[in-house]
């Protein structure tokens, strides 16, 4: 009871799952000033120059201006490949934090009115996390930046009839073309960071205007140790920065069309797209007389598109379904549609994950599916270190994405509503103390505590 009231003083907040948006908000800064100072140094063009920079082994060899510069910034600018690596660091935990924030809000429903708005700008967060991700990783133009333009360039190729003109556009002439560098920088370094930096402050208004959600018998508040927060945040990536290293393009060397790097797998939140791209049966389908070849298009735009779609408008969704499975009121009368829109009220108290097993059962799922696409990005490697071959691990993991979510739901499912019912038995009956009374009449029994009893059944209210 201590320990949770200090909790409440020093965080302002019932748990610590509140922190994921601080901790989104704050590698976000780091981003920024690393940005700004890598863009002094980077130059974002294509044209050939002969490295002759510090790392010996790529001497004499023909490279790209934006290879050669990324490699100067590595080993030649003071602090420069330190900054390089806090700032991809920095990028891998912004993406985990707004994943982290949107699993949290959806296991508590903190998406429900009137906060429908802020669930779809940390959704959009995702996908703008992603884009700067992968355009930030095709800058230096090494050898894996080189494998993640080439699935760029065929999911662009596999769109039916506009595909070749956003090739185009996109490339400016043949694969990989002398633009493509040039204007993902100008996206990278412009575009992404004022939408996100625009969506973070307009998420900060609407806290403002509707406050803050709390769990049952928690105080509303704001997460007060801002500062410690931020501390901690810029500390972890300093710390990962200085001894961890990441994206070593000098090992790499620069980008080739012919040739790809073994091993290579994208960063982890793109690995999903990886790992639906391996999967994919090699289908392919003719319309009109023209080709589509699905085992691209259905992985690399289909699953995705679906996946945030679905994610983006699950808040309607369920609000919808509920209100129309509870058509009628307290009294039993039929609810107009007018008396439904009016019984759509604000929620600031979250739900406990267990309370809606449902939702509960299809974050599960979610997870699961996204987890197991993850997972069958290293299926060579998989098969590699455990000595099996490539197609039996590949046909597992086809197998496991199809009936994985859908066991994932049913035992969670089935365990938030085991817990349901534990939480009943202890508030009818109290909790267990272990200690024998003697009535006067000569029996025993056990006696119960009921503070904890009334407090989860406070929670389950």
């Amino acid at each position: 009871m201590r320990v949770s009231r200090v909790r409440r003083q020093l965080f302002g907040t019932s748990h610590w799952s509140f922190l994921f948006g601080e901790i989104a908000i704050y590698s976000f800064a780091v981003l920024a000033v690393t940005g700004l100072f890598l863009m002094m140094f980077f130059d974002p063009d294509m044209s050939r120059v002969t490295y002759d920079g510090g790392y010996a082994p790529l001497r004499g060899v023909q490279v790209s201006a934006a290879f050669d510069s990324a490699m100067r910034i590595s080993f030649e600018v003071t602090g420069g490949l330190f900054i390089r690596q806090v700032h991809h660091w920095a990028a891998l935990i912004f993406a985990g934090a707004v994943m982290l924030q949107l699993l949290r809000m959806f296991l508590t429903g903190a998406f429900r009115r009137p906060r429908h708005t802020q669930w779809m700008i940390w959704v959009t967060l995702l996908v703008l996390a992603m884009a700067a991700g992968e355009t930030g990783k095709i800058l230096p133009d090494d050898l894996l930046s080189g494998g993640s333009l080439w699935l760029i360039d065929s999911i662009v190729l596999s769109i039916p009839v506009v595909g070749t003109y956003l090739h185009q556009l996109l490339f400016g002439g043949a694969f990989p073309g002398e633009d493509i560098v040039p204007r993902l920088y100008w996206v990278h370094v412009l575009v992404l960071p004022l939408l996100v930096a625009g969506l973070l402050v307009v998420r900060a208004r609407l806290v403002r205007r509707h406050g803050h959600t709390r769990f049952p018998g928690a105080v509303a508040g704001r997460p007060s140790a801002r500062t410690l927060v931020a501390g901690a945040t810029v500390g972890v990536l300093v710390m990962l920065g200085a001894l961890f290293q990441i994206t070593p393009i000098w090992l790499y060397g620069p980008a080739n069309p012919a040739q790809t790097a073994a091993g290579a797998v994208p960063d982890w939140y793109m690995g999903f797209i990886d790992g639906a791209l391996r999967l994919m049966p090699a289908w392919e389908v003719t319309v009109f007389g023209h080709t589509l070849s699905l085992v691209v298009l259905v992985p690399g735009l289909v699953v995705p598109g679906a996946f945030f779609t679905v994610l983006a408008l699950y808040p309607l969704i369920e609000e919808r379904v509920t209100l129309y499975r509870t058509r009628r009121d307290l009294r039993g009368r039929p609810m107009t549609k007018a008396r439904m829109a009016r019984a759509r009220t604000r929620h600031d108290v979250l739900d406990r994950p267990r309370a809606t097993p449902v939702r509960t059962g299809l974050a599960a799922a979610g997870v699961t599916f996204y987890g197991l696409l993850w997972a069958s990005a290293a299926n060579d490697q998989i098969a590699h270190v455990f000595h099996l071959s490539l197609e039996s691990v590949t046909n597992a993991f086809r197998v496991a994405v199809v009936l994985g979510p859908f066991v994932a739901f049913v035992i969670t499912r089935r365990l938030c509503l085991g817990l349901q019912a534990r939480d009943r038995g202890v508030a009818g009956h109290g909790v267990e103390t272990g200690v024998i009374v003697r009535t006067p009449e000569g029996g025993y029994h056990e006696t119960h505590r009921f503070d904890e009893a009334r407090a989860i059944e406070s929670t389950a209210s």
